[in-house]
């Protein structure tokens, strides 16, 4: 069975974003006493690892030390050199065609969890994120205009069966959002 410790640093692993405190502690079944200690002592037990915990009022990451930043660009670099692979392209194509996607929704189609397709999109600049207007917590993420230029298209619009798919796409996420609210 793991430590509180090590439990906190699976769910933030695995979430990959900030989590609020409050989730993490119901996640662990803690009050916010024992989640100020827990959060000390993983702290501590990262130190001289390569990842860092950061925490603000009310959320906690993890995120590479400041001290790995030499082979953290190495690796940003090495990516940005690449060409998209089939996730990144896929996850494009669910933001394209949905006309702006939260990272949920684009799991949701995918299947998968594309956090990593996102950040590669994003240091990119073939996606942005804004701040979701129905929910301020999510982010929304939509083409560029950099995006649209390598495309070779002067608006989303261009895309093959665009009018046709992006229905499809906005059905399918309004049919999970109602499905979401009747489980609630």
């Amino acid at each position: 069975m793991l430590t509180p410790p090590a439990a906190a640093h699976a769910l933030l692993f695995a979430a990959g974003e900030p989590l609020e405190k409050k989730r993490l502690a119901a996640l662990l079944d803690i009050k916010g006493p024992e989640l100020k200690l827990m959060l000390k002592a993983l702290t501590e037990s990262l130190e001289g690892s390569g990842v860092t915990l950061i925490e603000t009022e009310t959320e906690v990451e993890l995120r590479t030390a400041p001290d790995a930043a030499p082979l953290v660009k190495k690796l940003r670099e090495s990516e940005l050199a690449r060409d998209l692979g089939k996730a990144s392209l896929e996850t494009l194509a669910v933001i394209a065609y949905q006309t702006g996607a939260t990272r949920g929704e684009v799991d949701w189609v995918r299947g998968v969890n594309s956090s990593a397709s996102l950040r590669t999109l994003l240091m990119r600049g073939l996606i942005e994120g804004r701040e979701d207007e129905r929910d301020k917590r999510r982010t929304r993420y939509s083409l560029t205009t950099e995006a649209l230029a390598h495309l070779g298209l002067a608006s989303a619009e261009e895309l093959p069966r665009y009018g046709e798919l992006a229905a499809g796409a906005r059905a399918a996420v309004n049919e999970q959002t109602a499905e979401a609210a009747t489980d609630e």
